[in-house]
C-alpha cells in the first residue's frame, strides 16, 4: 500500500513539474495533485528531496536491474538513457533545479556500485587489491556519469544507443585490461 501512495505522489510531483521549475513546487502542491492531505506526503517522505531520491532510485534500479555483467553493461546503460527519455520532462526539470547536486551524487553512486560489480566479476581469481578495483569502478564512473549529464545538458538530443555504441568500441575489453595492467603492477612491487 505505501508504495501505490509514493508512487502517486511521484506521479503528482510529475504532473506540476509541468507547469512549475522543482524550485517552485511545494508539499501542497503535490499533495493536492495527488488527492491527499500534506500529512500522506511527510508519513511517506519528509521533503520534497526526499521524493525525488526515492523516484530516482525506483527509476535507475528499473532501468540496470539484473545487467551487472561485464558482456552486458551496454544493455544496462541503455535502458538507463532511455528510461531518462522516457521521462525527459522530470528530468530536465531536476537537472536544472537547485537539486542537480543530489541528481549528480545518486547517479555516480548508482554508476559506481553496477561498474563496481563488473569490475569485481571480472577481477574473480586475480590477485588485484580492493584500492585498485575501487579506482577502476571510480574512473569508469565519472567517465559515464559524465556523457550522462552532458546528454541531459543538451536536452537529449542524441539517439541513446548510439551513445553506448560508441562508449562500446572505445570500452572493448578495458576493464579486463585495466585490472591485468594493475595485478602486473602489484606482482611487479
Amino acid at each position: 500500500m505505501a508504495d501505490i501512495t509514493k508512487r502517486a505522489l511521484l506521479s503528482a510531483l510529475k504532473e506540476v513539474l509541468k507547469d512549475k521549475p522543482l524550485d517552485k513546487v511545494t508539499i501542497q502542491d503535490i499533495a493536492d495533485n495527488a488527492g491527499v492531505s500534506r500529512m500522506t506526503f511527510y508519513y511517506h517522505f519528509s521533503n520534497i528531496y526526499e521524493l525525488l531520491d526515492w523516484a530516482w532510485a525506483m527509476g535507475a534500479t528499473r532501468a540496470i536491474q539484473g545487467k551487472p555483467l561485464y558482456r552486458t553493461w551496454q544493455q544496462g546503460f541503455l535502458q538507463l538513457f532511455e528510461a531518462m527519455l522516457e521521462n525527459k520532462n522530470f528530468v530536465t526539470r531536476c537537472y536544472h533545479s537547485l537539486s542537480r547536486e543530489k541528481i549528480e551524487d545518486f547517479l555516480y553512486g548508482l554508476a559506481f556500485n553496477f561498474i563496481y560489480e563488473i569490475v569485481e566479476s571480472e577481477s574473480e581469481g586475480m590477485n588485484v587489491s580492493e584500492e585498485d578495483k575501487r579506482f577502476i569502478a571510480n574512473f569508469y564512473k565519472f567517465a559515464f556519469i559524465g556523457l550522462l549529464l552532458e546528454w541531459i545538458k543538451n536536452e537529449m538530443k542524441e539517439e541513446p544507443a548510439h551513445i553506448v555504441d560508441k562508449v562500446s568500441i572505445l570500452l572493448k575489453g578495458d576493464i579486463p585490461k585495466a585490472l591485468d595492467r594493475f595485478r602486473k603492477d602489484k606482482e611487479d612491487e
